[in-house]
């Protein structure tokens, strides 16, 4: 899961380099971006956020499987 997270946070982000993705605990990643891509990830009204999750639920068969994203600088939240 942890790939495709950091391929689509890497297309959609101005700095891709700034693209970190770590798996914090079974089932949950951390997506960690520049603080000016930090809006273009959450997406008007969380929409891009909310695709992303639900392609993770897709990809993950049905395992729930979090996301919390983030600017450098932050702490996460989901």
């Amino acid at each position: 899961m942890k790939p495709l997270i950091e391929f689509i946070a890497q297309t959609l982000v101005d700095e891709p380099n700034q693209v970190e993705v770590t798996e914090t605990e079974p089932n949950r990643l951390e997506l960690r971006v520049a603080e000016d891509d930090l809006g273009r990830m959450i997406g008007r009204k969380g929409s891009t956020a909310r695709a992303m999750r639900a392609l993770l639920q897709a990809a993950g068969r049905g395992e729930r499987i979090e996301l919390d994203i983030s600017g450098h600088g932050e702490s996460a939240s989901s």
